[in-house]
This record gives structure tokens, C-alpha cells and sequence, in this order.
């Protein structure tokens, strides 16, 4: 077949129908998009001031919470080294439940400012937000009831950070376990224990706890006399062995009050006890009162007071005799059943007489 016949016989794109059908769609393309152009560029600004707004305020929020944990710290590190600071401040534990405090507001913060800006997006593109957020109420209610020790862990850890009930460096009782406060989490606090180990506690397991670093302790010593004793003398004598320890480094620090003889604690027949105690600085009433202990026994000793228990002084040139001296050693033979007793036994003549 010749190729003019092909050409003939093959349709022409360039057909009138072909162009007209092309030209309506066009138009309808460009009716449309001319329809809903402006819609676009109304949703696309309102997403990217939203979207700018949410990251400028979550930007300004962020660092002005920054800049207050930084000048927390600041002035606690003001403070360190001096007298003051020591008996008041704690730059390491200022300074982990400030950190702690902002951690979770910054965290808070993102979360809101975020949140509400990707819901306020999603309804500028017209979606329908009501089953979404029934949705998320479910899910919210099932991690709820799924991990509710974690969020128990998590609030308790949040309240006592917030209103400092311990914090690093305090001896504490937490029911559970007790010793130093080596480092305070959201969920979990670190105990340091007497003999070195270990302990994890759960903030939400902490039902009561007691902290001995603060405010101040009590340092009480009781010493126990023979009822023979003048008061008078005991009493000058401890109150001369606290007076001279009060002056003394670095015991007029530890000692946050004079040390008081509150009179008898207990009168027997062979002995009587008088109770003495002392406001100290928390956490050092142990060491005051082995240290009143060793001055208030060596006060009573110079000033010629034995305290129970003791062994009587013995009189000058003369040396104390061992009372087991005179007594002999057990002997086997003193029973007559003993093995050695019956060895010993003589044997009797035979009868002859049979």
C-alpha cells in the first residue's frame, strides 16, 4: 500500500474535535484554579504564621526559663565557700533540682506550644478534629490506667522537687531504705547506704519520709553515776568539760546552742542517770556526742567521780590484789565417778574365805 493511502487512511491528531475537548479542559483547569487559588494562599499563610508564631513563642519561652535556672545557679555559686554557704546552700543539689525544674517546664512548654499549633494546622486544612481528639482521650485514658506507676513516679518525683523535701547530700529515711541522697530523678532517687551500697527508690513508693540534714539535730549524752554522787559536783563538772568545748574549733561551729544538763533521767538503787543534750548542725550530732562523751569522762575522772561499772580506785602504794589468786584450779578427782577418780580407786583384797 503506498504511503499516501497510509496518511489517508491514519486519523489526524490535529482533528477540530481533538482541540476543542483540549481547550475546554484547560479552561475548566484554569476556572478552577482560579476559583480556589486565593483559598490556597489563605491557608498556606495562615499555616506558616502559625507555624512561625508556635516556634518564635516555644524559642522566647524556652531561653527565658534557661536564663532563670542560670542565674539560680549563679547566685547559689555566690555563695559557695563561704560561711553562709555552708551552712545554707548546696550548690550541687541547687543546682540538680533547678536543672530538673526547668527540664520540666521546658518540656511542658514545647508540648502545649506545639500541640495546639499542629490542632490549629490541621484545622485550617478543614479537617474534622472531633474524632481525633475522642481518639487521643482513649489512648490517654489507656496509657493511663497501662503505666500508671510511671505517672505516679513521675508526679511524686515532680512535687518533691518542687517543694524540696531532700535533696543531694541529705541523710534521709525513706521508709523503704534510708542513707545520703547521692542523686534526685523525676522517677527515681539514689540512696547512698551506711555500709556503701546502693539504693534505688521509686518516688511513688516514698510514702513518708524524713530528712535529718534539715533544719537542726540533737545531740544527746547520758551519763551514769552512782546515786552516792553530790549532783553538784557532777553537774560543774559536765558543765565545765561543755563550756571548754564550745571554744574550741571546730566544735563551736557543730554546736548550735549551749549544751544543757536537763537534770536525772533515772534514779535507782545502785545507780542514777543524768541526761545532757545539745543543739547541733544537722547531720553532726553523732560526732558531738562522741566528743562529749570523751570530755564529760575525763572531766568526772579529774574531778574524782567513778561512774557505775567502773572498779574502785585503789589506794596510793598500794597495788590490787588478783581475787582468783587463792583459788585452785577444778581437779577430776574431786568427783568420785570421773575416770581418773575410779583409776585411782585401790583395789580390794579377794575373799580368801571361800
Amino acid at each position: 500500500m503506498p504511503l499516501s493511502a497510509l496518511l489517508a487512511v491514519a486519523p489526524s491528531p490535529g482533528t477540530p474535535g481533538s482541540l476543542d475537548e483540549a481547550a475546554e479542559r484547560a479552561g475548566n483547569a484554569a476556572g478552577w484554579v482560579e476559583e480556589n487559588w486565593s483559598t490556597w494562599l489563605n491557608t498556606g499563610l495562615r499555616i506558616i504564621l502559625i507555624a512561625a508564631i508556635a516556634i518564635v513563642l516555644r524559642y522566647l519561652i524556652r531561653r527565658a526559663l534557661t536564663n532563670l535556672i542560670d542565674r539560680m545557679n549563679r547566685s547559689a555559686q555566690a555563695v559557695e565557700g563561704t560561711a553562709l554557704g555552708g551552712l545554707l546552700v548546696n550548690a550541687e543539689r541547687r543546682r540538680q533540682r533547678s536543672e530538673a525544674i526547668g527540664s520540666v517546664l521546658r518540656s511542658v512548654t514545647s508540648f502545649l506550644i506545639l500541640g495546639t499549633a499542629s490542632l490549629m494546622i490541621l484545622g485550617a486544612f478543614k479537617i474534622d478534629l472531633a474524632p481525633l481528639l475522642a481518639s487521643a482521650g482513649v489512648a490517654g485514658v489507656a496509657l493511663g490506667f497501662g503505666a500508671r506507676n510511671l505517672v505516679t513516679d513521675f508526679l511524686s518525683g515532680v512535687f518533691m522537687i518542687l517543694e524540696d523535701q531532700y535533696g543531694v547530700g541529705d541523710q534521709v529515711d525513706a521508709g523503704v531504705a534510708s542513707g545520703e541522697v547521692i542523686e534526685v530523678g523525676l522517677r527515681v532517687t539514689k540512696l547512698r547506704g551506711d555500709n556503701g551500697e546502693i539504693w534505688y527508690v521509686r518516688n511513688g513508693e516514698v510514702k513518708r519520709i524524713g530528712n535529718l540534714s534539715q533544719g537542726w539535730s540533737t545531740a544527746g549524752v547520758d551519763v551514769t553515776v552512782r546515786p552516792t554522787e553530790d549532783l553538784d559536783v557532777v553537774r560543774g563538772a559536765i558543765n565545765a568539760a561543755a563550756e571548754a568545748m564550745t571554744k574550741e574549733e571546730p566544735w563551736s561551729e557543730r554546736l548550735w546552742g549551749p549544751v544543757e544538763v536537763l537534770g536525772l533521767d533515772a534514779v535507782l538503787l545502785d545507780s542514777m542517770t543524768v541526761r545532757v543534750t545539745a543543739k547541733t548542725m544537722p547531720g553532726k550530732s553523732l560526732g558531738v556526742e562522741r566528743e562529749l562523751r570523751w570530755r564529760i569522762k575525763q572531766a568526772l575522772d579529774s574531778a574524782g567521780i567513778r561512774m557505775v561499772g567502773a572498779l574502785p580506785l585503789p589506794a596510793d602504794g598500794e597495788s590490787t590484789a588478783d581475787p582468783t589468786a587463792g583459788m585452785a584450779a577444778p581437779s577430776a578427782y574431786a568427783s568420785t565417778t570421773s575416770p581418773q577418780s575410779l583409776a585411782a580407786t585401790p583395789i580390794p583384797p579377794p575373799n580368801l574365805t571361800k
